[in-house]
């Protein structure tokens, strides 16, 4: 088979399905962790990779939210997502949308404002400097229950910074039912924002059901459990309602039990418009280009079919028109000159 790792290295790619806080490489949570010597998260790079390495679900929020804790202030939002950025440019991202948790950095005491100024000066900076094109999702961590629910639409519809076009719900869907979150969602979409929870990671496709007919969802992050139900995907498909799918993740967090059982071949044989992403990646030891050539293996694709992979991932963004036409056009361009090698 083909060695599909340099063609992936340079192709252009837009990422769907990401965490703010969950990309923070080695280096920055190092970094991060040393400015905050009270955190029990190691300060050595090489430590974290035992640090980051998970039983299950519940084990792997817990680690999550102890990095969470290692964001404080203004600066040090800023220096992620910059730094989030950096990581992106040197994948060829040229587009991410780009999940961020507020409620998480508010409730810790960091002004609301300022929260919104230094991603937003980060994300502007990124597409200057970096070529990159960042938005956000603004996510309610489900385990935080309603206050995290109401604080996250609050902020999302009246601080609405520039660069958000979505609204989503992450965090244990085990005990955490999608419709109580129904009055949130709805009011992030009467403001004009898209609605893409997590559903069907570690819970079955009713989860799924649930975001689709409760929360209005237009893509879905995970729905992995999609493939239980015939019905299900056939809606998806006929709906072209886009799986976020994050294969080293799921194996990561035992949602699946190893990688060659990953039902993303069913999904796309049902029809279903299969993205790749990478979730919280150097949590999960990986990155965006790992994640395609993992996608690429089990799906037995050619470099064609990784180009129309990429391609799904533009086509179910929130980018307008024009931006999706210009990444689609690069990935085309680039696929041509690389064939004729």
């Amino acid at each position: 088979m083909t060695d599909l790792h340099p063609f992936i290295a340079g192709l252009p790619k837009a990422e769907l399905h990401v965490h703010h806080v969950g990309s923070a490489s080695p280096r920055i949570v190092a970094e991060l962790a040393a400015r905050h010597p009270d955190s029990k998260v190691p300060t050595d790079p090489e430590a974290l990779v035992d640090y980051f390495t998970f039983t299950d679900f519940a084990h792997f929020i817990e680690v999550y939210l102890s990095v969470v804790d290692l964001i404080r202030t203004p600066e040090d939002v800023r220096l992620l997502t910059y730094e989030v950025a950096r990581d992106m440019a040197r994948q060829n991202i040229r587009y991410a949308e780009l999940t961020v948790t507020p409620f998480s950095s508010t409730r810790r005491g960091i002004d609301e404002k300022a929260f919104m100024a230094a991603i937003e000066d980060a994300r502007l900076a990124a597409e200057s400097e970096l070529g990159v094109i960042l938005r956000w999702c603004f996510d309610i961590p489900g385990e935080a229950g309603l206050e995290a629910a109401e604080e996250t639409a609050r902020l999302a519809v009246d601080l609405r910074p520039e660069g958000l076009v979505s609204f989503g719900l992450g965090g244990p869907e085990i005990g955490v039912p999608r419709p109580q979150f129904k009055p949130y969602f709805d009011r992030a979409i009467a403001a004009g924002l898209h609605s893409v929870p997590h559903a069907g990671e570690t819970t079955g496709p009713r989860t799924v059901w649930d975001a689709l007919t409760e929360l209005r969802a237009e893509r879905i992050g995970h729905g992995t459990s999609s493939v239980q139900d015939p019905e299900l995907l056939a809606y998806l498909a006929e709906h072209r309602i886009a799986l976020e799918v994050c294969p080293t993740s799921n194996i990561a967090t035992r949602a699946v039990v190893d990688i060659d059982a990953h039902p993303v071949k069913k999904m796309v044989a049902a029809g279903v418009l299969v993205t790749i992403n990478s979730d919280d990646p150097p949590m999960f030891g990986t990155d965006l280009n790992n994640e395609y050539e993992v996608a690429a293996r089990l799906l037995e694709l050619d470099e064609r079919g990784v180009a129309d992979l990429a391609k799904n991932a533009v086509e179910a963004s929130f980018l307008d028109a024009a931006g999706k036409a210009r990444i689609a056009d690069e990935i085309d361009r680039y696929t041509a000159e690389w064939l004729r090698r």
